[in-house]
């Protein structure tokens, strides 16, 4: 491991329990103990991504993630979905290191929840007003995430919400930044900006050890930064999360498919919060269709602004290995 980015990525390092403060976003299908387990073998942090999984599917997917890892690794939870703290649960019998609570502000008694049983808590915020408030109520970690990055986005990018962030809240807690980051350069000027390590999630969407279709990484290979855009909110009353997808038929699709639910709020036949779930599994089954049939063409292919820097299909340890390197040439040129 590289001296000068090791002495900057420790914090980070300590609080994940791997050899690196290299976090793997969860990505819906893809995030699954194959990825997961390669990635925390490779001192990096792997986090599985729950979406919309039962418990009984949350609870396998741990168990085989440990049958494939003996290191750290994460799970994700949608603040939103239904079964949360039965999902909680399920992290609690298996004595989950770290949960990290994603898709809005967690819900009474969450964090608590999680830990009572031992575990970490990672929260992203929006404002640094919330950010201060989630971190003084419990909430051991926070995740920064731009608008460059795949899947749900904020409407803020990266490099302002780094600076508006890390000189405020860097020294007294842990902040991770999300989105765009697909180089080692980048990583070493958000710690040295005070972050105590980084999350990528396009760089390892086509890694040798993901379960994506082959027709899917292609599609990632082939695409550069300005074909990964993010979807169009058409009704106001219908409060949809941005998604950052590379452009196909399945963007046109979710747009109808807004119209169809705004339509259903109209009638009175959805409550608000219904309507939002008729949405978010839109996105699970579109992405299950682009991930695991390769149907690139109406499934969603969520991606990044780094797609662009996802040229080859490699192993995660390569990957980890060379944004260490391009990290550590970064600093030392300092």
């Amino acid at each position: 491991m590289k001296n000068k980015t090791k002495a900057l990525m420790a914090r980070g390092a300590a609080f994940l329990g791997s050899e690196h403060a290299i976090l793997c976003g969860a990505m819906s299908w893809v995030s699954e103990r194959n990825l997961v387990a390669a990635i925390s073998n490779a001192g990096g942090f792997g986090v599985i991504a729950c979406g919309a999984m039962t418990p009984e599917l949350l609870d396998k997917e741990i168990a085989g993630t440990k049958a494939l890892t003996s290191k750290p690794f994460g799970v994700n939870l949608i603040t939103m979905h239904p079964q949360l703290f039965d999902l909680i649960a399920v992290c609690a019998k298996h004595k989950v290191s770290h949960v990290v609570l994603a898709g809005g502000i967690p819900p009474k008694g969450s964090v608590e929840a999680i830990k009572a049983f031992g575990g970490k808590v990672l929260v992203f915020a929006p404002t640094l007003a919330l950010a201060k408030k989630l971190l003084r109520s419990g909430a051991d970690a926070l995740v920064i995430e731009g608008m460059e990055a795949g899947g749900h986005i904020g409407p803020v990018s990266t490099s302002v919400l780094a600076q508006e962030f890390l000189p405020a809240l860097g020294d007294e807690f842990l902040v991770f930044v999300a989105g765009g980051i697909g180089r080692g350069d980048m990583i070493a000027a958000y710690l040295e900006m005070g972050a105590a390590g980084v999350q990528l999630g396009t760089r390892f969407a086509c890694a040798s050890e993901s379960i994506a279709h082959p027709d899917f990484k292609k599609a990632f290979f082939r695409a550069n930064a300005r074909d990964a855009i993010a979807s169009v909110q058409v009704d106001p009353r219908l409060p949809v999360i941005p998604v950052r997808a590379l452009k196909n038929k399945g963007t046109e699709e979710f747009t109808a498919k807004q119209r169809e639910v705004a339509q259903l709020l109209d009638e009175g036949a959805v409550a608000m919060g219904e309507a939002q779930l008729l949405i978010e599994h839109f996105w699970a089954g579109a992405l299950r269709r682009a991930v695991i049939d390769g149907d690139v063409e109406s499934g969603s292919l969520m991606a990044g602004q780094s797609v662009g820097m996802v040229t080859q299909e490699d192993p995660v340890a390569d990957i980890i290995a060379e944004l260490l390197t391009e990290c550590e040439a970064a600093l030392s040129r300092r």
